[in-house]
């Protein structure tokens, strides 16, 4: 697996605002599977990280969501089959209070 750390900006619509977010290549892969797996569009699943973001930037908001919603998932045992995706609202709640 080779990391590659290059920066790349993109533009999302959160609450009907267009805005840009700065993040590792490897993130925007994250934040595409996460909405493969929950059905969302990454404007739907950024406005989702944004409402609960309180205080941090939008994307270290988006960063830790990230990696809060791979935690949650990790944590689970997968036994015969494929692992239902974690419960967004408990990540979310997580992901801010940490």
């Amino acid at each position: 697996m080779t990391i590659r750390g290059t920066l790349a900006t993109r533009n999302v619509t959160i609450n009907g605002r267009r805005t840009s977010l700065r993040l590792e290549f490897e993130n925007w892969m994250a934040l595409e599977e996460i909405c493969l797996r929950e059905s969302l569009t990454a404007h739907e699943l950024c406005t989702l990280i944004d409402g609960n973001r309180r205080g941090f930037s939008r994307t270290s908001a988006v960063r830790a969501f990230i990696t809060a919603y791979f935690r949650e998932l990790s944590g689970r045992v997968n036994v015969g089959g494929d692992m239902p995706p974690p419960a967004l609202e408990r990540v979310l709640q997580t992901q801010v209070s940490s």
